[in-house]
């Protein structure tokens, strides 16, 4: 994974071998360019790190431009939240899956608890919390 710096400044990322020979094309390359090259040319390698945790329910995460570290070019994430509808579609879609499990609870033949009924109740009552979608209190299954 590499980047184009221009004037200290990220031009492209990402930067590609391929972009680099299609902005030389007077220029020949070796099979394996060597790091010292790339920099010549404003191409430098950029370290891979970790996508950071999320919830994927409520946030997505994205790659942005890389930073340079004490002389590294890093890889850098970014942690969005996701707009209120499509987070709303992915709780309720949780919620109902979590309802699902416990339907052959309330079928004709069968009692439901006085701790099912709770639970499902609650389950029901997800999206009338204040911070929902973004901070929801997960009813605890008996």
């Amino acid at each position: 994974m590499y980047v184009k710096i221009k004037d200290g400044v990220v031009e492209k990322f990402p930067y590609l071998l391929r972009n680099l020979k299609e902005d030389n094309p007077n220029t020949s390359f070796p099979a394996e360019i060597p790091e010292a090259t790339l920099n010549e040319y404003g191409v430098y390698i950029v370290t891979e790190t970790s996508r950071p945790s999320y919830d994927h329910k409520t946030h997505k995460v994205e790659e942005v431009n890389p930073v340079l570290s004490d002389g590294v070019w890093k890889q850098t994430w970014s942690v969005v939240q996701l707009s209120t509808e499509l987070a709303n579609k992915y709780v309720r879609s949780d919620r109902t899956a979590l309802l699902r499990d416990t339907d052959h609870h309330a079928l004709s033949d069968q009692t439901l608890t006085t701790e099912m009924t709770t639970y499902r109740q609650a389950l029901r009552d997800v999206p009338a919390q204040s911070g929902f979608p973004f901070n929801v209190t997960w009813p605890v299954k008996p």
